[in-house]
């Protein structure tokens, strides 16, 4: 049980990236205007961007407002690839644990930070069936922009449960029956020779640190990817993919 009574999983008061975020690329606006627990509020868009989108922002009651993509590279930065549309939404409510479906693979991080790294993992997760992403209210990027845009679509497509206390949130996944699986590069058990079943609950940690202490004392069980070459580690986002595919053709 969390603190104070709650249990770890459940919606925060407020949520403390609240308020209207932006969003560019053309898969991570086409996810969100496709997503109606998406709210949405207003598109910039140049010729070609708002044409390709038509369809989308017509259903949504959008009218772009059309721009030149100087105008993008002026609000967004020059080095930006924004593909010619921002749109201005609002946040997706969290989900809490119980929310989330726990009949395969949940992808769990634990406080990593870097927004590329989260959304290319999201982008993973979406691409091999994961059934959601647990991560950290604190210690974890912004849901919008720059993860958005890595995660290509995916932060709209894959259920996101933000919990105060990660090794809380494992323990109750533990009482649901999820094994957790934390992957550890000094671990001696491999993945492949690693028992998988579902439900399942692959826990990665931030580059560098690694799992933190107590979300190893999480674990069911770590292990590590097997590579060939002495340039043995894989970034965060590598090891998601391969550990989500894996699970994908093994699990039983």
């Amino acid at each position: 049980m969390a603190r104070g009574g709650a249990r770890a999983g459940r919606k925060p008061a407020k949520n403390p990236d609240s308020g209207r975020v932006q969003l560019f690329g053309l898969h991570a606006v086409e996810a969100a205007l496709a997503n109606e627990k998406r709210p949405v509020y207003a598109i910039q868009a140049t010729e070609n961007a708002a044409h390709r989108l038509g369809p989308l922002t017509a259903r949504r009651g959008l009218e772009p407002k059309r721009v030149l993509p100087k105008a993008l590279d002026r609000q967004l930065g020059a080095d930006t690839v924004h593909q010619g549309v921002l749109l201005e939404v609002g946040q997706l409510e969290s989900l809490t644990l119980e929310e989330l479906d726990l009949s395969g693979t949940l992808l769990v991080l634990d406080q990593v930070t870097d927004p590329h790294n989260v959304g290319a993992a999201l982008r993973s997760a979406a691409a091999f069936g994961a059934k959601g992403l647990v991560m950290t209210q604190r210690h974890s990027p912004p849901l919008s922009g720059v993860l958005a845009k890595s995660a290509s679509g995916a932060l709209d497509l894959v259920p996101i449960a933000q919990v105060r206390n990660l090794a809380e949130a494992m323990a109750e996944l533990g009482e649901q029956g999820v094994t957790r699986l934390g992957l550890a590069e000094e671990s001696e058990l491999a993945l492949e020779e690693a028992p998988l079943t579902y439900p399942l609950a692959l826990v990665l940690g931030a580059e560098g640190r690694g799992l933190r202490q107590l979300t190893r004392d999480h674990c069911d069980v770590l292990c590590r990817i097997s590579t060939v070459s002495a340039f043995a580690s894989l970034n965060v986002s590598n090891a998601a993919a391969v550990a989500l595919h894996w699970a994908q053709v093994r699990v039983k």
